[in-house]
């Protein structure tokens, strides 16, 4: 075998935090007690959050119909960079508000990453669109995502990777965007994990 002889030998298959977008989807304070796992789920998305806040990732949030299902987590709000758009919606998938879809285009990003709920509605809809839409490759962060059960949640997760989605976690999201260990990005966020 023979080493690959080109500067960069990462694998295109593993996230990097220059062409990564963090897409928060309808993670609202609603779904506290009627979604499965939701306060668990709520603080993964909530260190998603603050680990693309800390390397310069852009974030885009949806709320679904917030007057009645109410704003954002408030755990995730508070570690939100300055300026995020946030985006009420009544679709279910995001991409059909062309406000949202705008933001996703704009940020020439290329990596898609999705957390939030529910994972066979609003989640699994905006995913399939992205696949569709968008050139790049869209990744579910399967354990800051979730439905009111737990069959909805392991269908739409089957779902979405038998169309191309690829199922990550939060630490994989973690330490694919941290690429090394040493750094003072790796110190302050590895001891969020702990």
């Amino acid at each position: 075998m023979f080493l690959r002889e080109k500067e960069d030998r990462r694998s295109a298959a593993l996230l990097d935090a220059s062409k990564s977008i963090l897409l928060i989807i309808d993670a609202q304070e609603q779904f506290r007690g009627a979604v499965e796992r939701m306060e668990e789920v709520g603080q993964r998305i909530a260190l998603l959050t603050k680990a693309a806040a800390r390397l310069g990732i852009p974030v885009i949030v949806s709320e679904q119909y917030p007057k009645a299902l109410g704003p954002t987590l408030s755990e995730i709000v508070s570690e939100l960079p300055k300026g995020t758009p946030v985006f009420s919606k009544l679709s279910f998938s995001a991409f059909d508000l062309p406000e949202w879809a705008e933001a996703l285009r704009t940020s020439k990003r290329s990596q898609y990453i999705l957390c939030g709920v529910e994972a066979h509605i609003c989640i699994a809809q905006t995913a399939l669109d992205l696949v569709q839409n968008m050139e790049g490759q869209v990744y579910v962060v399967e354990d800051a995502v979730s439905s009111r059960k737990k069959l909805d949640k392991k269908a739409g997760l089957r779902r979405l990777e038998s169309r191309g989605v690829e199922r990550i976690t939060t630490e994989m999201a973690f330490f694919e965007w941290l690429r090394k260990a040493g750094t003072p990005e790796f110190k302050e966020l590895q001891a969020l994990i702990k």
